[in-house]
C-alpha cells in the first residue's frame, strides 16, 4: 500500500493506491479513494468518481518514473485487472525491451512519452464515431440550452466534464464550449455554479500547472483567473479552446473573413471535427512553410532512417494535397519536406517492418518504417504521384543585377560595358563576379567564408540539398553562424517556404509586373517617394539598375495584394532581398513574410507589429522584471521597438550584421526576433536601469547597435556600415553579431512559449487601448467607459455569429479606425437604451430610443459607431444641463429639418 499525504496550509491531499504490477521504469496501481480534507478532517471536496456517476476515474493505472525522477507520468489506465494486466503485457513486449539502448534516463522519458502519444493519436482517429454519439449530444445540448438561456441560434459544439477549480477546492461539473461562449455548470451538494465567459473577453489562454494540478486551462477574462482540469481529453479542449478564441478575434479585425471563410461566414456550421482538422491543418503549413492552402489529410506515427546518424527517430508522417512531411518527435530535432512534384517512385519496403521508401528527383530515398497500413499508403501516394504534375520553374527575363552591379563598380568596370546580352547570362556572371573580388581579397575574412561555405556543402553531402533536405540541429546551428553569401539568396527562400509557391506559379511574377507597369495609385506614389530611400548607402541602389528592379519588386506586390498596397519598412526590406536574390526570388520572398511569416504588419495599422509587441512587453515582465519595475511606462519598449519588428533590425543594425538576423528570422520565423529583442534590453540591462528618461535610454540602445559588428563578414569596406564606426566608436566596446544570436538562443527559452493564437488574444488588448481616443472627448471614467465598450462590443458581436445577413456585415469597411469598424441597428440600439438610459422605465421609452438613434445616424445607414454611441450616454449622464436640454430638444425636431 502506497500512501502520499501533501500538507497545503490547511488542506490535505490524501491519495491510496494499491501497488499490483512493477517493472522497469514502470509501476502499475489499484486506485482505493482520492478526497480533499481540511485541517479538521471535514470533507471538502472530491474527484470526477466520487460526485459525478457519469465521469468515472479508472481503477488501475501504469505509471511511469525514472529512478532519479520525482514526476509520475499517467501511460495507461483500465477498469478491470484483466484490462491493465493487458496493457501491461504490451509494454513489456514492446517498450522495457528497449530501454536498455538509451543512455540516460531523459532519452528513456522522450521515448516513451513518443510512443504512447502516438498509440494515443492513432487510436483517437477512430474514435469520432463514438464520442460524437447523436443521442449523449442531444441530451448535453438540451442541458446548455436549459442551463445558460442563451439565444437558440447559439451554437453548441462540444462539451467535457471537468473540474472548476476555487483556490484549491475543484467543483466537478460540465464544461460547454460554443460559438460564442465559454460556459461551466455545476450543482453539487446544493451548491450551483454557473460561469459564462464570451470568447473575445479572453486576455489569456494557456496550459499551466501548478503545485495541486499536474495540467489544467488557465482562462483570465476581465481580470479574473479561471481554472479548469480534467483528466483526459485537456490537449484536445485546449485546442478547441483557442480555435474558437481565435475565430472569435479574426471576425472583429479581418474583413476577409466575413466575405471569403466559408466556416466564419456561417458560424451555425462550425462542429468540433470541422474545429480540430482546421487547427491541425494551419498548425501543418505553419511549421513546414508551406502554403496556407494546403490542408492537412493524414498523419502517420512512424520511424524515418536518418543515414548520416545511422538509426531511425520516430515522429509524424504529415501528408497533405502536395507534400510528405515528417517531424521527429524524440527531441532530435528533425524534419524533412518532401514535394510530391520531387517524386519520382514509392516502394513497399519489408512487410516484416511495414516499411515505405519514397525517391526523389534529388537521387535521395526516405525510408519510412513501422507505417501503419502502409501498403494502402503506399498505394495513395502512387496515385497523388501520377496525378501531380511537377511544374518546372520558368525564369522570367526580368532580373535583378543588383549585387553584380555592386561588385563591377568595386572591381572599376563601367555600368556601359554591361551589354542586352548580359541578361542570358547573367546567373554565371554573377557567380563569376562575386568569386573574383573576393579572390582578390585573400584575408582571413575571405578563408572563414570559404570555410562557412565548405561546412554547408559537407551538410549538404550528408542531409541532402534543396527542398527535400533534413532539417535537423545542425542546420540550425550553421544558420546561427551566419549563412554564407553565395547560399544566402537560395536557403532564403528554402527556409521561408517561397521555393514552394514559386515552383507552383511559373510566369506569375513576370504577367505582374506586365499587367502593374504604368498604374497611378496612392500606393505608386508613395513607392516613388521611398525608393531612394532604401539603402541610399549601398553601390547597388546609387543606380537605376538597383532601384528599377527595387520599383518593378515593391509595384508588382501592390498590384498583387491591394489590402496591403504598400507600407513603409517595405522598401527596406526588399533591398536587403535584392541584394542576395534575383528578381522573381524576391518578390515571393516578400509575399512569404508579408503575407505568411509576418501576418498583418504591412498596413496602414500595423496591426499585427503592435500586437506583436504586447507579445514583447509581456516576455519582458516575465523574463526581465527589473527592467519593467524601472520603467514606469511599458509603452516606451514599443515605440522604440517598432522599428525592430518592421524592418527585422535592418534599420537600425549594420547591414551586414542585419542580414544575419534574417538568416534566423528565414529560419525561426517571428521568434527570432523577440529572442533577439530580450537579448539586446538583457545586454544593456545595467546601463538601462540607470536612465533618468526614455531620451537617454534610446541614445543607450543607439550606441550599443553601432558597435555591433560582424568579425566575419566578407563583405568589402565600401559596403559595410559598421566598419566606418571603428575609429570614432573605439570607447564603446564592439559585440559580434554571432555572439549575440547564440546568447538569444541560449538564454529565452520562455519564447518558446509564444504561439500564434495568443497574437489573436493581445488584439483585444490592443483594441481596448484604441479606447483612449474616445476617453478624449467624453467624461466617462476608463473603467466605465471600457464597461459601456463591452456592451456595445456583445451587441455587434451578436450581429456577426447570428444573424450572417445584418447590415453590419454588409456595411463593414475595414479601412476606418477599428472603432468605427463596429457598428450596431437601431434594434440592437434599442436594447442597449433600455439597459442603460434614464428614460429606461418611462412609456415612451420606444419612441426616445428610435429617435435618438435617428440623431446620431449621420451617415443615414441604419447603423451607429462606438463613438456616437458613448457620446450620446455622455451627455445624458454627465452633460451640462443645458446640454441635456438640447438633446431632448433634438430629438424632437421632425426629420428632414
Amino acid at each position: 500500500c502506497s500512501l502520499q499525504a501533501r500538507n497545503y496550509h490547511v488542506m490535505y491531499q490524501v491519495v491510496l493506491w494499491f501497488t499490483i504490477l512493477q517493472g522497469c521504469c514502470f509501476q502499475g496501481f489499484h486506485y482505493a479513494v482520492y478526497i480533499f480534507l481540511n485541517a479538521t478532517g471535514l470533507l471538502v471536496g472530491t474527484l470526477d468518481a466520487v460526485l459525478d456517476s457519469t465521469s468515472k476515474v479508472a481503477p488501475f493505472r501504469i505509471l511511469h518514473q525514472t529512478p532519479d525522477s520525482q514526476v509520475y507520468w499517467s501511460i495507461a489506465c483500465g477498469s478491470s485487472r484483466e484490462e491493465i494486466t493487458e496493457h501491461w503485457d504490451w509494454l513489456e513486449h514492446n517498450v522495457m525491451k528497449t530501454l536498455s539502448v538509451f543512455d540516460s534516463n531523459e532519452d528513456i522519458t522522450s521515448f516513451v512519452q513518443g510512443k504512447i502519444r502516438g498509440l494515443i493519436a492513432e487510436e483517437g482517429k477512430g474514435s469520432f464515431v463514438k464520442e460524437e454519439d447523436p443521442e449523449k449530444f442531444r441530451e448535453g445540448l438540451m442541458k446548455f440550452e436549459k442551463c445558460f438561456g442563451l439565444p437558440e441560434q447559439e451554437k453548441l459544439v462540444t462539451y467535457y466534464s471537468c473540474s472548476y477549480w476555487k483556490g484549491r477546492v475543484p467543483c466537478q461539473g460540465w464544461l460547454y464550449l460554443s460559438t460564442n461562449f465559454l460556459s461551466f455548470y455545476s450543482f453539487l451538494l446544493g451548491a450551483e455554479i454557473k460561469l459564462i465567459i464570451s470568447w473575445d473577453e479572453i486576455s489569456k489562454l494557456e496550459k499551466t500547472s501548478n503545485v495541486i494540478l499536474t495540467e489544467s486551462i488557465h482562462v483570465c477574462s476581465r481580470g479574473e483567473d479561471h481554472y479548469f482540469s480534467m483528466f483526459l481529453h485537456i490537449s484536445e479542449t485546449f485546442l478547441l479552446m483557442e480555435q474558437l478564441a481565435n475565430y472569435a478575434v479574426r471576425r472583429l479585425f479581418d474583413k476577409e473573413t466575413f466575405e471569403n471563410d466559408l466556416v466564419l461566414h456561417d458560424p451555425l456550421q462550425i462542429t468540433k471535427r470541422g474545429l480540430e482538422s482546421r487547427a491541425h491543418s494551419e498548425q501543418f503549413s505553419a511549421f513546414f512553410r508551406l502554403p496556407k492552402e494546403e490542408t492537412l489529410k493524414e498523419v502517420h506515427e512512424c520511424f524515418l532512417w536518418v543515414p548520416f546518424s545511422h538509426y531511425n527517430t520516430h515522429g509524424k508522417m504529415c501528408i497533405s494535397e502536395n507534400y510528405i512531411c515528417f517531424a521527429s518527435q524524440d527531441g532530435s530535432l528533425c524534419s524533412v519536406i518532401i514535394p510530391l512534384r520531387e517524386v519520382i517512385g514509392v516502394d513497399k519496403g519489408d512487410p516484416a517492418n511495414r516499411g515505405v521508401s519514397i525517391s526523389t528527383k534529388g537521387k535521395t530515398a526516405f525510408r519510412f518504417t513501422e507505417v501503419r497500413d502502409f501498403e494502402q499508403l503506399v498505394a495513395k501516394l502512387r496515385m497523388k504521384c501520377n496525378a501531380t504534375s511537377s511544374p518546372q520553374h520558368i525564369n522570367t527575363e526580368v532580373t535583378a543585377l543588383l549585387i553584380l552591379v555592386s561588385y563591377y563598380l568595386f572591381l572599376g568596370i563601367s555600368l556601359c560595358s554591361l551589354t542586352k546580352s548580359l541578361r542570358a547570362i547573367v546567373s554565371v556572371l554573377l557567380c563569376n563576379a562575386i568569386h573574383l573580388y573576393l579572390s582578390l581579397n585573400l584575408d582571413t575574412r575571405w578563408l572563414k567564408e570559404k570555410m562557412k561555405e565548405q561546412s554547408w556543402n559537407i551538410l549538404f553531402v550528408e542531409r541532402g540539398h534543396g527542398v527535400s533536405m533534413f532539417r535537423t540541429k545542425k542546420t540550425r546551428d550553421l544558420v546561427v553562424r551566419g549563412i554564407p553569401e553565395a547560399l544566402r539568396g537560395e536557403l532564403w527562400l528554402l527556409f521561408s517556404g517561397a521555393v514552394n509557391v514559386m515552383a507552383s506559379n511559373p510566369g506569375y511574377y513576370t504577367e505582374l509586373v506586365e499587367k502593374s507597369f504604368g498604374t497611378c495609385t496612392l500606393a505608386t506614389d508613395e513607392i516613388e517617394r521611398d525608393l531612394r530611400r532604401s539603402l541610399p548607402e549601398h553601390p547597388a541602389f546609387q543606380s537605376d539598375t538597383g532601384i528599377s528592379a527595387l520599383r518593378r519588386v515593391l509595384t508588382a506586390y501592390a498590384y498583387r495584394n491591394p489590402q496591403i498596397g504598400y507600407c513603409q519598412a517595405m522598401n527596406i526590406l526588399t533591398s536587403v532581398l535584392l541584394l542576395y536574390a534575383k528578381e522573381e526570388e524576391a518578390f515571393w520572398l516578400l509575399v512569404a513574410v508579408c503575407e505568411r511569416m509576418l501576418p498583418d504588419y504591412f498596413n496602414r495599422r500595423i496591426i499585427g507589429a503592435l500586437v506583436d509587441q504586447a507579445v514583447f512587453e509581456e516576455l519582458i515582465r516575465v523574463h526581465l522584471p527589473q527592467l519593467t519595475d524601472h520603467m514606469s511606462d511599458m509603452t516606451f519598449f514599443s515605440s522604440v521597438s517598432l522599428s525592430w519588428f518592421l524592418t527585422l533590425f535592418i534599420s537600425v543594425l549594420p547591414i551586414e550584421s542585419a542580414v544575419n538576423v534574417v538568416d534566423c528570422f528565414f529560419y525561426d520565423g517571428i521568434k527570432a526576433i523577440l529572442q533577439l529583442g530580450l537579448a539586446v534590453l538583457e545586454y544593456n540591462m545595467e546601463k538601462l536601469l540607470t536612465c533618468k528618461d526614455d531620451a537617454e535610454a534610446v541614445t543607450v540602445l543607439n550606441r550599443f547597435f553601432d558597435s555591433v559588428t560582424n568579425k566575419d563578414s566578407p563583405l568589402p569596406p565600401a559596403v559595410q556600415q559598421g566598419s566606418s564606426l571603428s575609429d570614432t566608436k573605439s570607447d564603446h566596446p564592439k559585440v559580434d553579431i554571432t555572439d549575440l544570436i547564440r546568447e538569444s538562443n541560449e538564454v529565452c527559452v520562455l519564447v518558446g512559449m509564444f504561439s500564434h493564437p495568443m497574437q489573436c488574444l493581445h488584439r483585444m488588448g490592443y483594441l481596448k487601448n484604441s479606447l483612449r481616443v474616445v476617453s478624449q472627448d467624453v467624461k466617462f471614467s476608463p473603467g466605465d467607459l471600457e464597461e459601456l465598450y463591452e456592451l456595445f462590443k456583445k451587441e455587434h458581436f451578436l450581429s456577426c455569429y447570428w444573424n450572417v445577413n445584418s447590415p453590419v456585415l454588409q456595411h463593414h469597411d475595414a479601412s476606418l479606425p477599428y472603432l468605427e469598424q463596429y457598428r450596431i441597428d437601431c434594434q440592437q440600439f434599442r436594447v442597449l437604451c433600455h439597459l442603460l438610459s434614464p428614460w429606461s422605465h418611462c412609456a415612451n421609452r420606444d419612441s426616445l430610443a428610435l429617435w435618438t438613434f435617428r440623431l446620431m445616424d449621420e451617415s443615414s445607414d441604419c447603423l451607429i459607431n462606438f463613438k456616437q454611441f458613448a457620446c450620446v450616454f455622455d451627455t445624458m449622464y454627465n452633460g451640462s444641463f443645458t446640454d441635456k436640454l438640447k438633446l431632448l430638444f433634438k430629438l424632437h425636431i421632425p426629420p428632414g429639418r
